[in-house]
């Protein structure tokens, strides 16, 4: 099976089995541990994908599906080790997870990408000759830089009163909602620039050598936010949960599509730019129609949720849904098992982001 019709066909088996796991909890659970823990997979599959390419020694003579499961049990083992750290260091230890401890590991993954693949690893990568010693340094790095952002800018005065509150919640210069979503926005513009092959970076050598290049495709990323944010919950006025649940997780969404589950092999024969502002508006328009699909499911996955202020429960849930459980299963599927069984010996794919 050939791409796209190989992507089309995955993706559309991985999100059936996605939607059956989360069918599998009540919202409570859903939103609380299930995902929280879920979350803990993808800063490493991050690392595991971009930076060891998916085959590092230690599975490199390794067949599927075995090849697959073990990275896939590298993930878990690490989800296993680090999130209660996670949870006690931003979240006292209370279970279920809240909001609070919540917002830290979910920021985690935007700065585990921006090191890297913005960053190429930098300056991990090259400075410690062991590939895996390498991209441990990175993931480190990822919850540690994270966690000093988290108690710099996240303010969490406007929860005082409420349940889910904790004394040792950062109070730092914005509210943390607005954060978490200009966070998130930052990392759906880092996509659209994959959506074109880093044109026109690439035209630049000086551009494309670390740390230059991470420090330029990190400019434009929190302009582009900053632009997305101005005009949704400025001009529109936009809740920022509702930019969250509407545009830019749903974007971010249907870039994995385009950009890993169909290897960037939609528009194969355009040049750039015309090739990525075709990528960016299929990447749109599939995240939107998955993400609607998703929301009309809901009702038979999980249950009647209410939307909107204050617990924002449906949004909530369609977040977690698309982002902290399909998109890792969707990683898993295509980066650790390389599609198998539908392609055995399926190659490297073109323009893999993670």
């Amino acid at each position: 099976m050939a791409q796209p019709a190989l992507g089309i066909v995955s993706s559309a088996v991985v999100i059936a089995i996605a939607l059956g796991f989360i069918s599998l909890f009540d919202f409570g659970t859903f939103v609380g541990p299930v995902s929280f823990y879920m979350l803990g997979l993808i800063p490493m599959q991050v690392v595991m994908v971009v930076l060891w390419g998916a085959n590092p020694a230690f599975v490199s003579r390794l067949r599927q599906p075995l090849k697959g499961l073990v990275l896939t049990l590298v993930a878990v083992g690490v989800a296993v080790v680090v999130m209660p750290i996670a949870l006690n260091l931003t979240g006292e230890g209370v279970r279920p997870p809240g909001p609070i401890p919540s917002h830290y590991v979910i920021a985690v993954v935007p700065t585990t990408f921006w090191l890297a693949i913005m960053f190429g690893g930098w300056p991990f990568v090259g400075t410690i000759k062991r590939q895996i010693a390498s991209g441990f340094g990175v993931l480190l790095a990822a919850y540690a830089i994270t966690y000093t952002g988290f108690r710099i800018f996240f303010n969490y005065d406007f929860m005082r009163g409420a349940p889910v509150y904790l004394a040792s919640a950062p109070q730092g210069m914005f509210n943390a909602v607005s954060v978490l979503v200009f966070d998130v926005t930052a990392l759906a513009i880092m996509f659209v620039v994959l959506c074109f092959d880093l044109w026109p970076l690439n035209r630049s050598a000086s551009l494309m050598k670390q740390p230059v290049l991470g420090l330029v495709w990190s400019a434009i990323c929190v302009a582009g936010a900053a632009i997305v944010m101005w005009i949704t919950t400025g001009l529109l006025g936009m809740d920022p949960m509702i930019v969250l649940t509407r545009v830019t997780a749903p974007f971010i969404f249907g870039s994995i599509i385009v950009l890993n589950m169909l290897q960037n092999s939609l528009f194969v024969s355009a040049a750039q730019p015309t090739k990525g502002l075709l990528n960016t508006a299929a990447a749109a328009v599939i995240g939107l129609v998955l993400a609607n699909l998703y929301g009309a499911l809901a009702p038979a996955v999980t249950g009647a949720m209410p939307s909107g202020p204050p617990g924002y429960e449906y949004e909530v849930w369609l977040a977690n849904a698309l982002l902290s459980v399909t998109f890792p299963f969707l990683v898993f599927y295509a980066a650790c098992f390389g599609y198998w069984p539908l392609a055995p010996q399926a190659p490297a794919p073109r323009g893999e982001t993670v």
